[in-house]
């Protein structure tokens, strides 16, 4: 583990962000309901550990898209991630809050964070386990009040589809 504040090489600064990065795509493959997103961010040979699901990650990032539709929508962020280096092996912890609005117009948050063992392959950092850890969860009632907030209609709509805006926008030239 390096000392805490000490200033990072340009070859560490770039393993860091190469890092962030995966734990990010694998977020946003999540929300966009994508296993070939998923499965980006994971070595073939990596494991997970969800609790309820202990194995291979790919088959995991396979089935995961069919479950998340069951919800109208989600939203994974990510924070706080530390990354602890050690040469092309790393481990990060990252916290999460992940929103998934169900189709009765309640929500289920869920707080907790990853644990991940990541390997650089080949000039590639990719995740090699992640076991996730629940600090908490809880359920409420959504409220999409456009009377009150009429100026949020215009504005475009997520999904955990191929119509969510970003799809178009990441593809136009």
């Amino acid at each position: 583990m390096s000392e805490v504040g000490k200033v990072p090489s340009p070859e560490e600064m770039a393993d860091r962000m190469a890092i962030q990065e995966v734990i990010h795509m694998y977020a946003r493959g999540v929300d966009r309901a994508d296993p070939d997103m998923l499965k980006s961010a994971c070595w073939t040979d990596a494991q997970l550990d969800y609790g309820g699901y202990k194995g291979p990650a790919h088959p995991f990032c396979e089935a995961l898209p069919d479950g998340l539709r069951k919800f109208v929508n989600t939203q994974h962020q990510v924070s706080n991630v530390l990354i602890f280096l050690d040469g092309d092996q790393a481990k990060a912890e990252t916290y999460l809050t992940a929103h998934h609005r169900r189709p009765d117009d309640t929500e289920m948050t869920y707080i907790g964070r990853y644990l991940d063992k990541l390997e650089k392959r080949d000039g590639v950092w990719k995740i090699s386990l992640r076991k996730i850890v629940m600090t908490w969860h809880q359920d409420v009632r959504c409220t999409d009040n456009f009377e009150l907030n009429a100026s949020l209609v215009p504005i475009a709509q997520a999904s955990n589809g191929s119509e969510d805006p970003s799809h178009e926008f990441f593809s136009e030239q």
